[in-house]
């Protein structure tokens, strides 16, 4: 399935990812933020579960923000799990 959703509180406006029925991650890909680092963080997390990236990912912040590029990555990945 093909995941496309809008970020809020971070430089990154949207994410987008492949989840199939095992809860593997492909294709993680983000528009706008630092591209270097999150072409970093979407190369971790190819072939890895939905599950892990959440355990990995949830909570981080961004300086003073509340939220992060991978925070929000988890937060997209708990809505992907809630739809399969």
């Amino acid at each position: 399935m093909k995941i496309e959703r809008k970020n809020s509180g971070v430089c990154s406006r949207s994410i987008s990812f492949d989840i199939d029925a095992n809860h593997i991650v492909t294709n993680v890909s983000f528009v706008g933020g630092c591209n270097g680092n999150l072409q970093g963080v979407s190369a971790l997390c190819d072939g890895m579960t939905a599950e892990e990236i959440i355990s990995r990912c949830k909570g981080i912040k961004c300086g003073f923000k509340s939220t992060s590029c991978p925070d929000q990555l988890a937060q997209a990945m708990e809505e992907a799990l809630a739809k399969l």
